[in-house]
């Protein structure tokens, strides 16, 4: 959790002036336990938030400028309200840029202007939503500073349309939801199609949350992502000899798809679709092994999910792999998958309390050994989601 009094030092050095009308707030980052590429097809997520993430001091200006800076690089941005346009060299400061750009869509136009620092312990490109705890804390902060009502099921979608319009990056909407919307020791089942959810008591008794970041950047994902998501168009082209209304993969059951995915032309397009149907039927089976407290039997379906992945939806990689693999031989794990886009980023592994040390020393030696590669562990909690920090806390 970061020190509040030592970031407000940070702040006055970068903008001088006092503390007062300096207002904090904080996004965490995900991770999602079982779910993987069907957001965007329309179907089921089990994301969490986690206790870490982007922490955001924000303070009214006198003129029309909106300055960003950030602890964790020396990248920063002058611009005026009035011109907010997506520029590359502008790097990280262009999502909050779009955030500003999205609530003016909104008929929101901001009424002043303001500096912002943020601050962010999400390991950057590790596939934990670093973007998406931007996006959402300065929706949420720039609502709340303006005196406009924040709706953080209102605050997801538009985070994600300025990211797909502004940014180009055309994410589903799992990240900015889970961001926003959230609960200490809750995950969020998620139908991506419709925006229901439920906040699942996520109680894992002796077993704790384990990520771990293979700390291989991902610079394939949005190449492979745009290409899975246009197979996936593809699949849905051919089911419609059978199904002339279908829009989403998400909309077929397992028995349906099943029946007929030998309308699917293409091999490899039939395979990635089968692992989209095939992992929302995972969602929906951990939901009910979760109920039941049957935690080995939600730890097969991690395992199985990311094999799919790795087999079917081929979004894993060589240190992905290693990493499951090594977690998989530890005893006290069990289940053990990839998290986010792949290509590298993080595992989300279950793993018995008193197996933990062993578990991170295990794992580290043989991804090592297997890559080269340095890897990074965070036992993790699962907490709230996007919020206001008042002064007590």
């Amino acid at each position: 959790m970061a020190n509040l009094a030592e970031l407000k030092t940070k702040f006055l050095e970068q903008y001088g002036g006092s503390a007062d009308g300096i207002a904090v707030f904080q996004a965490p980052g995900r991770v999602n336990l079982i779910g993987e590429h069907t957001d965007y097809n329309g179907g089921s997520v089990f994301p969490a938030a986690l206790t870490f993430g982007t922490t955001l001091l924000v303070r009214p200006r006198e003129d029309r400028k909106l300055v960003f800076a950030t602890t964790n690089f020396p990248i920063s941005r002058e611009i005026s309200t009035e011109s907010v346009v997506f520029d590359e060299s502008d790097d990280w400061v262009n999502y909050p840029k779009g955030i500003v750009w999205e609530l003016a869509q909104r008929g929101i136009p901001l009424t002043r202007g303001y500096d912002f620092l943020y601050h962010g312990e999400i390991p950057n490109g590790a596939g934990l939503s670093s973007s998406a705890s931007i996006e959402v804390v300065t929706a949420y902060a720039l609502l709340a500073m303006e005196g406009k009502p924040v709706d953080t099921v209102e605050i997801s979608i538009w985070a994600q349309h300025a990211e797909n319009e502004f940014v180009g990056v055309k994410c589903g909407i799992m990240d900015q939801f889970a961001v926003a919307n959230g609960k200490k020791d809750h995950a969020i089942l998620l139908d991506c199609d419709t925006l229901r959810y439920e906040l699942v008591p996520f109680r894992s008794g002796d077993y704790r949350l384990v990520i771990g970041n293979t700390n291989k950047r991902r610079g394939l994902v949005d190449s492979k992502y745009n290409e899975r998501r246009s197979q996936c168009e593809q699949a849905v082209n051919d089911l419609r000899a059978a199904f002339p209304d279908l829009q989403l993969l998400g909309q077929l059951t397992l028995e349906q798809f099943r029946a007929n995915e030998s309308l699917i032309q293409d091999e490899t397009v039939r395979r990635r679709a089968r692992h989209v149907v095939e992992e929302i039927d995972r969602v929906a089976r951990s939901m009910e092994v979760l109920k039941a407290g049957d935690l080995a039997s939600f730890g097969k379906l991690m395992n199985a999910s990311h094999d799919s992945l790795r087999d079917l939806y081929e979004v894993t990689g060589d240190e992905l792999d290693a990493m499951v693999a090594a977690a998989r031989t530890v005893p006290g794990v069990l289940g053990s998958r990839m998290t986010g886009a792949g290509f590298g980023g993080c595992t989300i592994s279950l793993v018995h309390q008193d197996s933990v040390e062993r578990f991170i020393a295990e794992v580290k030696e043989k991804y090592e050994a297997a890559t080269g590669l340095h890897p990074d562990f965070y036992v993790c909690d699962i907490g709230d989601g996007v919020r206001q920090l008042k002064e007590e806390a």
